[in-house]
């Protein structure tokens, strides 16, 4: 088949872009054909097209937004520009199915998370109209996030979030949203959780990044601990930063990425929070990129895989998270973890067996010498990264989409 994937945005390392990208691999040695329709892309131009109406930064769609989110009732304006913008978005999804004369398309969590109505409205109406095959991937709920609450959208979240259309199957991510979408919209859904290529080693340490400890300013002997994630509230870091001050030794904490995408209120509390109790903090977002070069100062720029290998700790405190990418990166590289027992870690993946020093909302005196005693035994350290490291090879490796997709889209060819 030729199936055309549709989002706001395939670029760069967002979870749904390179969650996309597994999924395309996998129905590429199907033997499918793959296409991409979004705002941003960084896609090869002869295999996409890019619609900045679609993408959800456009300044029609930040306009929209700015007036319905907060609000309980919209002004007549607002429902007139949304529908100008879905009509407009509705045509170019016209183009790109005609272009590349498309059998199937799979909408990427636009028809999920509400950061671009008029695209959802668009996809909506779009397939209602064509009775095209659609299998939507569904990441994150709008009822999972507490900013989409207050709205003066309810009609057009019942409407497209998901909607419920013979022709469009469903599949979610972890098992709470399996429930919620059959509870709230009546509809079943397939269990596609995220996924890694396992098979494929690790990257180490050579030539390029050996020096990644000293060029941010750490110290061979330093207590390296990594917390490979942006800087958002729901990340929890308030929690690494009061582990590291009760952890003995020389320690510090690294931030991989940035704030942004909701505001510098909640990174500005994590530096004061840490300069209050002590705790080296370096945010070395600004040396870590996609890809490996030079910046303008003739300084490296990393990858996030030339810094795992540095890493003796990973936190992940997050309190809330779709899956988490960032605990299979973990498992990837083999790294001792220390994980907030989040609603999906609970439900979906620690009962297959994963290990981990565990926190319950907060850091115990016992997780505090839990990961004392870790890290003081190779040997504790070995036996659990390489348990997990298993455990995720069978249940999140590439042969689960191998698997599954196949299954999920038989009715389709």
């Amino acid at each position: 088949m030729r199936i055309g994937f549709v989002s706001t945005r395939f670029a760069g390392t967002d979870g749904v872009s390179l969650e996309a990208q597994k999924w395309a691999e996998v129905f590429t040695e199907m033997g499918h054909e793959v296409f991409w329709f979004s705002g941003k892309s960084d896609r090869p131009d002869e295999v996409s097209m890019c619609v900045p109406e679609a993408y959800f930064e456009h300044p029609e769609n930040t306009w929209i937004a700015e007036r319905i989110w907060g609000f309980s009732q919209r002004d007549p304006l607002v429902s007139e520009r949304i529908h100008e913008a879905a009509t407009y978005l509705k045509s170019q999804l016209y183009r790109f199915v005609e272009k590349f004369s498309l059998d199937l398309i799979i909408p990427e969590n636009i028809l999920t998370i509400p950061v671009h109505v008029p695209l959802g409205v668009a996809v909506t109406q779009f397939l209602a109209e064509t009775g095209m095959a659609a299998f939507a991937h569904h990441h994150d709920f709008y009822w999972e996030r507490i900013r989409f609450t207050v709205n003066a959208v309810p009609d057009l979240l019942d409407l497209a979030f998901p909607p419920r259309l013979p022709n469009l199957v469903h599949s979610v991510i972890n098992e709470a949203a399996q429930q919620q979408i059959a509870l709230r919209k009546g509809l079943s859904s397939h269990l596609v959780p995220n996924v890694f290529r396992f098979e494929n080693e690790a990257p180490g340490i050579d030539d390029y990044n050996a020096d990644f400890r000293q060029e941010i300013g750490l110290a061979d002997d330093d207590l390296f601990i990594l917390q490979p994630t942006r800087i958002v509230p729901r990340k929890g870091i308030e929690h690494a930063i009061t582990l590291a001050s009760r952890l003995s030794g020389d320690v510090k904490l690294v931030i991989s990425h940035e704030a942004g995408d909701e505001g510098f209120e909640y990174r500005d509390m994590l530096v004061q929070m840490a300069k209050n109790e002590g705790v080296d903090l370096r945010i070395v977002a600004d040396r870590i990129g996609e890809s490996r070069h030079l910046d303008s100062q003739g300084r490296k720029v990393y990858t996030l895989w030339d810094v795992y290998p540095h890493a003796d700790l990973v936190t992940y405190p997050s309190l809330y998270e779709g899956f988490g990418n960032a605990l299979l990166e973990t498992y990837y590289f083999r790294k001792p973890v220390v994980i907030n027992r989040y609603s999906v870690y609970v439900q979906d993946i620690e009962p297959k067996g994963f290990q981990a020093i565990a926190m319950d909302g907060y850091v115990e005196d016992e997780t505090v010498a839990a990961t004392e005693r870790l890290l003081a035994d190779p040997d504790l350290i070995r036996e659990m990264v390489e348990r997990n490291y298993e455990l995720a090879v069978k249940h999140y490796g590439y042969e689960t989409l191998r698997r599954i997709l196949p299954t999920a889209i038989a009715n389709f060819s």
